[in-house]
């Protein structure tokens, strides 16, 4: 399929509050939207080969645990770090010459920038890219290694993709939209004619799904070749726009919450992606951040390898309970990136380790004469639990002049170990209050 390009000349500074004449995507017609078929997914497998990955696609210690013969799909294994490559390279490769002397431009929170970035630095192809605001530091930082030209603007990332047209109208660039781009979609979906050769007899595979081009060219290779596996998205609560989609039926603009899968955060499913995937889908599934946050953390201790919040999604569902149909069937995980910040890695952990049970936040309102705090503590070590923080209180306990009260963040094996410190305080204490447990029971 021949794909042309829409664009003016013009110039000037961007602003981002001049969209008069702005230019929309020229190949994301939501009158006319594309449909990829398997053809140009094999052309596209056919032209990156050489360029891209080939990354494993193993059995997971998760196995046992998820009760699922579990096979995860490590494409954060790219050099970049996410499977935004596969896409990437097809669409620069198929850039006539004229458009490679010019450039590209592209909008992206981070992964969609850097394999842009890093491809066109490869290709010798000029490269722009706005990422908004709230962009990762580290996805910032690595596009300016690739030498592209970034810029930051836009609270948001629609907002930076009117900023990011409006370059390709003004400076004649190509814009390559980063999940509905035909060529991007056929990209992502080599990704399945790998896992499709490395796996046998596969039941199910759970997709990350943000704009939705990832799931598009996944659906399409997998129900040409085996249509009796189940494609099963994933998406967020805080950023639920392909729910919206089917809701309504056609993309929907959907506000977007700050999310671990940021990965995902798109607030408009692709309308190349809608059309492609919207009949090829077995199942959508939301999840929430907690328990994306807790299969960050089941990654780590189990895998030895840190995933987004996008790449976790997955495993989210299954924690979740919401693809207990799937329980003793093979099942694909795709580990779309592992773009994380250490610092937002350090909160994702905490949050797991609560989500799990195993990190414990407690009130307790003890004696406040000498040695009262020090009872408590000892109760703590006696069973093995680790304190982590104490803070004590008198201005705001009321009842008792000669109470305090002493709030306590400390670490257990696990969610039974963290029950067992709760019986025991409340055998000892007359106020007790933990945070996401059950009240005690006092008979």
């Amino acid at each position: 399929m021949d794909y042309t390009y829409a664009s003016s000349s013009g110039s000037g500074d961007v602003n981002l509050n001049d969209t008069e004449d702005l230019v929309d995507d020229p190949l994301c017609n939501p009158e006319k939207p594309l449909r990829i078929t398997f053809e140009e997914i094999t052309s596209a497998a056919y032209k990156i080969r050489t360029g891209i990955k080939n990354t494993p696609c193993e059995k997971s210690h998760l196995s046992d645990l998820t009760g699922m013969d579990l096979y995860l799909k490590k494409d954060f294994q790219q050099h970049t770090g996410s499977f935004k490559e596969r896409g990437a390279r097809y669409a620069m490769l198929m850039l006539n010459e004229d458009e490679r002397k010019r450039g590209v431009v592209a909008a992206s929170l981070g992964n969609h920038a850097q394999a842009v970035c890093y491809h066109g630095y490869l290709l010798n192809i000029p490269v722009t890219v706005v990422m908004p605001l709230i962009a990762p530091i580290m996805k910032i930082q690595k596009c300016r290694e690739y030498k592209a030209n970034v810029i930051i603007e836009g609270r948001d990332m629609a907002e930076a993709k009117k900023v990011a047209c409006k370059l390709s109208k003004e400076r004649k660039l190509t814009y390559i939209n980063g999940y509905d781009h035909p060529h991007i979609i056929a990209g992502q979906g080599t990704m399945a004619l790998e896992i499709m050769e490395q796996v046998s007899d596969i039941d199910a595979i759970v997709v990350p799904t943000g704009g939705g081009g990832l799931l598009a060219g996944i659906s399409v290779a997998v129900k040409m070749l085996h249509p009796n596996i189940k494609i099963i998205g994933v998406e967020s609560e805080r950023c639920s726009s392909y729910s919206q989609a089917m809701q309504n039926n056609c993309p929907t603009f959907t506000p977007i919450e700050g999310t671990l899968a940021d990965g995902l955060a798109v607030p408009e499913v692709g309308f190349n992606a809608w059309e492609t995937s919207k009949n090829l889908i077995d199942k959508l599934v939301v999840v929430k951040e907690e328990s994306i946050a807790l299969a960050i953390l089941r990654f780590i201790e189990n895998e030895k390898c840190v995933v987004e919040g996008a790449g976790a999604c997955g495993l989210a569902a299954i924690l979740d309970g919401q693809l207990d149909e799937l329980k003793g069937k093979r099942v694909v995980l795709i580990l779309s990136g592992g773009n994380i910040d250490t610092t937002i890695l350090g909160r994702c952990l905490e949050r797991g380790l609560a989500a799990d049970g195993r990190l414990v936040k407690c009130k307790v309102t003890v004696s406040d004469r000498p040695g009262g705090i020090s009872e408590l503590c000892k109760l703590f070590g006696s069973i093995g639990v680790s304190i982590k923080d104490v803070i004590h209180e008198r201005a705001w306990v009321t009842s008792d002049v000669f109470s305090v009260e002493v709030k306590v963040v400390c670490e257990t094996r696990d969610y039974n170990h963290s029950m067992e410190l709760r019986e025991l305080l409340c055998s000892k204490y007359k106020i007790v209050k933990f945070e996401n447990f059950p009240p005690c029971n006092r008979n």
